[in-house]
């Protein structure tokens, strides 16, 4: 399925005064995956399904990048991981039509248009899979993500209470977004 902007990668983008490789995943991807992941603040990976600092959860992620039931961009500089967008679709058939949108970015780029950069492209690829309704997980401490998120057109879908624990034993209330992906096309060529 073509959709208009669609985009080729690799493709090289300014972000923050410095040029980012946008790309999809490899399998040569996997250190600079843990690399990037180990380096992130334990909250950051509260939301994730998966442990991500894990050498065998980076191999699954490859794994079901290549199977095709995930799609996963990377932002790169020399080598380097600075933030990616996924999108996981589910093989259950009655809601094969909706995705998950994962995006996570380095520290240091936040605030500085990278994590929308990725939400966009992720977003494209979601049209070309004929995915109709994307979601997106935060903890509600995440404000600078949800603002951007809502920006975007996500609105709160549902506030689990307690839902999520962190290393410590903590929990944290998770909320859920939604945004439906036909909606987003229209809104493609404003971002961009």
């Amino acid at each position: 399925m073509s959709v208009e902007g669609a985009r080729e990668f690799p493709m090289t983008i300014p972000v923050a005064g410095m040029q980012v490789v946008l790309r999809h995943m490899a399998a040569s991807d996997q250190e600079p995956i843990l690399t990037f992941a180990r380096a992130l603040p334990p909250h950051d990976l509260l939301f994730l399904r998966r442990d991500i600092t894990q050498e065998v959860e980076v191999e699954q992620w490859i794994a079901d990048t290549q199977s095709g039931l995930m799609s996963t961009i990377v932002a790169e500089r020399d080598g380097d991981i600075l933030g990616y967008g996924t999108m996981h679709r589910n093989d259950l058939a009655w809601s094969s039509h909706v995705a998950e949108l994962r995006v996570t970015v380095s520290p240091a780029l936040r605030g500085k248009g990278l994590g929308r950069i990725l939400t966009q492209e992720v977003f494209t690829i979601a049209l070309t899979h004929g995915v109709e309704k994307m979601m997106a997980q935060m903890t509600l401490d995440q404000k600078g993500a949800i603002a951007t998120f809502e920006g975007m057109g996500f609105r709160p879908e549902a506030l689990l209470r307690d839902h999520v624990k962190d290393r410590d034993g903590n929990k944290h209330d998770l909320l859920v977004l939604s945004h439906e992906v036909a909606r987003f096309e229209s809104q493609l060529a404003a971002y961009r």
